[in-house]
């Protein structure tokens, strides 16, 4: 589940893959950092009796989540926790696009509407590099879902799907079909 300094890809996967996981491991590692870092931004606004607050803790907690079943879904080949990353990636990721564009927008109303303890001027500071924070994550979740999708190619293409479908061999054969059932115009 983690990065290692092996300079050398497994075997069974091309260069590409490789560098793919790599990068895509690193993006979600990255993601794991900037949301508990929102956390931590948001905790330091003193949030603790505002709904709005909890909701904007429990967005980044999602986000962590979705960065964690990433890392899960990279590491296997199953279906379920690819599944589960992309809805979890893709919810994320609208969710923290609109918070952002909210909080830099409307920064006093949304200071007003968390019921924060800390001055306004100090607040707003706060807050905006939470939202800075979290178009970093928007921008990084729809690379983290891009790179999900190659990689998911690469596994089907190489054919490590895990046994439930063939997946396409790479090779300059094309396959023979039996013509004789087929209609007479398209008998070539």
């Amino acid at each position: 589940m983690g990065l290692s300094i092996n300079n050398k890809p497994p075997i069974s996967t091309t260069q590409s893959h490789y560098h793919t996981h790599k990068v895509f491991l690193f993006c979600n590692y990255i993601l794991l950092g900037a949301a508990s870092s929102c956390i931590f931004l948001t905790l330091s606004l003193r949030l603790v009796p505002s709904v709005c607050g909890f909701f904007l803790i429990l967005l980044h907690i999602f986000t962590i989540a979705g960065a964690i079943t990433g890392c899960a879904a990279a590491s296997t080949a199953t279906s379920r926790w690819y599944a589960a990353h992309m809805v979890a990636t893709v919810l994320t990721a609208i969710f923290q696009g609109s918070v952002s564009v909210l909080i830099f927008t409307r920064t006093a109303d949304f200071l007003g509407d968390l019921k924060s303890y800390v001055r306004e001027e100090d607040g707003a500071v706060i807050l905006k590099l939470a939202g800075g924070l979290c178009v970093l994550i928007f921008c990084l979740e729809w690379v983290v879902l891009t790179l999900a999708f190659f990689l998911r190619y690469y596994t089907y293409v190489e054919g490590d799907d895990g046994g439930s479908s063939y997946g396409m061999k790479r090779s300059a054969k094309v396959q023979e079909e039996d013509m004789h059932d087929w209609p007479w115009p398209f008998q070539v």
